[in-house]
């Protein structure tokens, strides 16, 4: 990396030093983080972390902000130079249908963001990047990106060997955190995220975790990594054995996860294109009348239709069947169904700041590929993994090179 600053730079560090008497270190507006010639300050610090917040991005959001913006700001340099620039027809397309991935409309989604202190430019700002560096990536690169026959052949496991699969093996906490102590939660996620060894997790596991893996100090068995949200999968392959996730905050709780072992299996775990879930919700939440009451559903059910005669007679919401694909499926509940084969249950999860149990189905998972292939759809994915990959290698030059301070 370049230690040579540039004179934009030089100068925002400068009025950062020397303005103290005006309270510049304080104000918003100071400068967080220089790249090159453009200054991030802490107020887009600060809404980019309640963004993430908000989206129930795993690790830690502080650093994860603070990486995205500087990339964010390195790509939008990328993108000037090329002369690229969305529409605003496009961004507000791109929007509505980020907003629909959350089951709302446009204008719904931005109440939300107004409801949690979260400007609508930083989403537009958020969405407009990622939207316009994938055009740019898939212009600069689509010619490099062809898939061969054979590469299909390959994905599907049709040629010799087959495809090779990963399964991790974890320990699991979930520290429930409603809003009267989610502080508390939060400095005890903290601490258990430091931990290095197997025997302390399991007995912070023991202690404070919401889960029925708790009596087992957390110990889940072998699963492909593959059940778990995408977006998840990565942080969990990063981890060495016994090291710990960062706190991931969900709704009304704050989970963890030690990694005790990873091994690569002969056959990979097909990816569900599609999970199909239900989701009961008894009031009470985690208190010992709801948990009573769910132990009840527990045994009186083997499938998910045999919900709707425990729910019969009752509001309509108090029942919810989805057939979501993995990256649609709310975290925390995509966390637990992981877990879970078709026909078992969890009741760990809470809404309405805690008040209201979500008892849990796995109905069923799709296969990404059954019967006759869509070999245009293994394409279409293959295409885009590589993409990807031009992406991240270009992005990682424009880092290598840059100047980045914090003031």
């Amino acid at each position: 990396m370049r230690i040579r600053l540039t004179f934009s730079a030089l100068l925002a560090l400068t009025l950062a030093a020397t303005l103290p008497n005006i309270g510049a270190a304080q104000s918003p507006f100071s400068p967080a983080i220089v790249v090159n010639d453009s200054v991030v300050t802490q107020f887009e610090l600060d809404q980019r972390i309640g963004l993430l917040g908000l989206f129930r991005a795993p690790g830690n959001l502080p650093e994860v902000a603070r990486e995205g913006l500087i990339e964010d700001r390195l790509k939008m340099e990328e993108l000037g130079r090329a002369g690229l620039r969305l529409t605003d027809e496009a961004l507000l397309d791109q929007m509505a249908a980020f907003a629909e991935r959350a089951n709302l409309e446009l204008d719904q989604f931005l109440n939300v963001l107004d409801e949690s202190g979260i400007e609508r430019e930083t989403f537009r700002d958020f969405v407009r990047v990622g939207v316009s560096w994938r055009d740019f990536v898939r212009s600069r690169y689509g010619s490099r990106s062809q898939i061969t026959e054979s590469e299909i052949d390959q994905a599907l496991g049709q040629a010799a060997g087959g495809a090779r699969g990963i399964e991790v093996l974890l320990s699991e906490i979930i520290i429930p955190a409603p809003p009267e102590q989610a502080e508390q939660a939060q400095a005890q996620a903290e601490q258990i995220s430091t931990l290095t060894t197997t025997a302390a997790f399991e007995e912070q596991a023991r202690g404070v975790s919401a889960l029925p893996s708790r009596s087992g100090g957390g110990r889940l068995d072998w699963l492909p990594i593959s059940n778990y949200p995408p977006q998840l999968r990565s942080i969990l392959l990063a981890l060495a054995p016994g090291e710990v996730t960062s706190p991931i905050p969900i709704e009304n709780g704050i989970a963890l996860f030690q990694m005790r072992d990873v091994r690569e299996i002969a056959q990979a775990a097909v990816e569900p294109a599609a999970i199909e879930y239900a989701a009961y919700y008894i009031a009470g939440g985690l208190s010992d009348q709801g948990l009573r009451q769910a132990a009840r559903v527990a045994a009186d059910v083997d499938t998910c239709d045999d919900l709707y005669g425990v729910a019969q007679g009752q509001p309509a919401e108090v029942l919810q069947r989805d057939i979501l694909p993995p990256a649609e499926i709310p975290q925390d509940v995509a966390m637990r169904l992981a877990a879970l084969d078709p026909g078992e249950v969890d009741y760990s999860l809470t809404r309405s700041d805690g008040e209201t149990l979500v008892f849990l189905m796995l109905c069923g998972r799709t296969p990404t590929l059954t019967g006759d292939v869509d070999r245009d759809a293994v394409r279409a994915q293959l295409t885009s993994q590589r993409l990807a990959g031009y992406g991240d290698a270009l992005l990682a030059d424009l880092l290598a090179s840059a100047t980045i301070a914090t003031p």
